[in-house]
Order: structure tokens, then C-alpha cells, then sequence
């Protein structure tokens, strides 16, 4: 995720993308003017008129909607007041919550440890115990001593 400076730059960059296709739109459907003393008829047909209504409304929409997105973003950005003493303390609070979770996390991987030597002494257990039942005349020799 992008911080908040580079979102309101592609944000800003999204707008002027709208304006200039705004503009693009506006030269490809507009009607020429008529100057005084050429005649040439440039009328539209209804159709044409609806489209550059609905362009209109398109571009009206996604330059509004832009710059509510810009407005948002500038109230996000941190303000002059946030003084560096304000700022120190946050950084104060960070760390505190960093070492505190950082305290959790090697309790954790100790406990963890414990467990994974439990674990491990099992393990050893049952496989000595299946090597036992594989080869049943050890335990007989090793139960049974001879007398003398």
C-alpha cells in the first residue's frame, strides 16, 4: 500500500487524466463555430447531441468524485501543528508497544522450545519402542540373564 503523498499524486494525476479527456471529448464532438461571412452548415444530429450530454455528465461525475478523493487525502495528511514534541511522543509509544511485543514474541519462541523438546523426547521414546517390537529377542536378552 502506498503512503498517503503518493496517493494523492496518482489521485491528482487521476484528475488531470479527466480534465484531459475532457477537453478530448469536448474537441471531437463539439459543433464549429460560425464566423460571419462563411457559410457552412455543421449541424448535429440528435444522437450526437445526446452523447456529448452524456459525456458531460461522465466527465462531470469523475472530476467531482476525483476531487473529493483529493480533498480527503490533503485532510489525512498530517497538519503544521502536529509539533515535534507531539511526534517524539508517539515515537515514545511505538517503541514502548515494540518492546513490550517484542517481549511477547521471545516468550513465545520459549515456550515454543519447551514444547519442541517434549515434542522430540516422545518421538525418540516411540521410535526405541518400535525398534523394541521389531526385534523381540533383544528384550528377551536383555530381560533374561543367565544363572549361575
Amino acid at each position: 500500500m502506498a503512503d498517503r503523498l503518493t496517493q494523492l499524486q496518482d489521485t491528482i494525476n487521476q484528475q488531470a487524466e479527466h480534465f484531459c479527456n475532457s477537453i478530448g471529448i469536448l474537441q471531437q464532438f463539439s459543433t464549429p463555430s460560425k464566423f460571419p461571412g462563411f457559410d457552412r452548415s455543421g449541424s448535429q444530429t440528435p444522437q450526437q447531441q445526446q452523447n456529448q450530454e452524456d459525456y458531460a455528465m461522465l466527465f462531470a461525475t469523475l472530476i467531482s468524485r476525483c476531487a473529493k478523493d483529493i480533498d480527503t487525502l490533503i485532510e489525512s495528511l498530517p497538519s503544521e501543528e502536529s509539533s515535534t514534541e507531539l511526534q517524539v511522543q508517539s515515537l515514545r509509544r511505538l517503541e514502548a508497544e515494540n518492546k513490550e511485543a517484542a517481549e511477547q514474541l521471545e516468550e513465545v519462541v520459549r515456550q515454543g522450545e519447551i514444547l519442541l523438546e517434549k515434542i522430540q523426547g516422545a518421538l525418540s521414546d516411540i521410535a526405541q519402542s518400535q525398534l523394541d517390537m521389531q526385534n523381540p529377542a533383544l528384550i528377551l536378552n536383555k530381560e533374561v540373564k543367565p544363572q549361575l
